[in-house]
């Protein structure tokens, strides 16, 4: 028989496996893919933005469910965000969205080309467990497009067609990879640049951190880590850098 502290236990762990989408703020939720946060992909009015990894897509459907998806846009097309694109594309007859660089990565599923070390046993690893199969771009999105209310934003550095989203009305800006808000390692929460080993250009990613910070947003959603409101501590981390 279980004791009371037991079946408390029990359905938390129930819970959490199951547990939907969190709701953000006006139309923004975010879909936890990992444990602590560790991947995320967020529902924005009626569009999806990033897939995860190429075993996602059940969590992905499951937070989903109810709600109307028109569109799949990728902040880029690295293994873990592209990862379920085919399958959420196929299965919800949606157009999948990115940026022009971004494109043959995403029609042809070689998500890894632009991983500096492509024989580092990390790049391999995604690349056989991660990445998912190619899906046609129906629509290539540049800077100052809109998807509903947000501002598509060019933030190349990570990827050569690292895309941002913000929303000027309330502050709200969908990061991408552009910057972290957890050490990928060990999960301690923080504002970082994101891992070298994936990240084709430090220099540029640099500017792009610098471009989104002018912005001032008051509500960061990153690809990797929880959601930061912001009171400044993003500002002061693009002035060290």
């Amino acid at each position: 028989m279980m004791h009371g502290g037991s079946l408390t236990w029990l359905q938390t762990i129930i819970q959490n496996k199951f547990k939907k989408m969190k709701l953000i703020a006006k139309d923004v939720y975010q879909i936890p893919l990992m444990p602590r946060n560790s991947i995320n992909a967020y529902l924005v009015e009626d569009v999806l933005i990033d897939a995860g990894i190429r075993s996602s897509s059940s969590t992905i459907f499951r937070s989903i469910s109810g709600k109307q998806v028109s569109t799949h846009v990728l902040t880029h097309a690295h293994a873990d965000h592209q990862g379920s694109s085919k399958v959420i594309c196929e299965q919800l007859n949606i157009p999948l969205w990115c940026s022009p660089p971004e494109k043959p990565q995403a029609e042809n599923g070689n998500v890894t080309k632009e991983y500096p070390k492509q024989n580092h046993i990390v790049t391999k690893f995604q690349k056989r467990f991660w990445a998912g199969e190619g899906y046609k771009v129906s629509r290539t999105l540049k800077e100052n497009d809109y998807i509903g209310d947000f501002a598509v934003i060019e933030t190349p550095g990570h990827s050569s067609g690292h895309l941002s989203f913000y929303r000027e009305k309330d502050g709200l800006l969908i990061v991408g990879d552009a910057l972290v808000n957890m050490n990928l390692l060990t999960t301690v929460v923080g504002l970082h640049e994101p891992p070298s080993l994936f990240t084709a250009d430090r220099e540029v990613n640099i500017k792009s951190i610098k471009k989104l910070a002018s912005l001032h947003p008051k509500i960061l959603c990153f690809g990797h880590g929880p959601v930061l409101n912001n009171a400044g501590k993003f500002e002061l981390f693009a002035k060290s850098l």
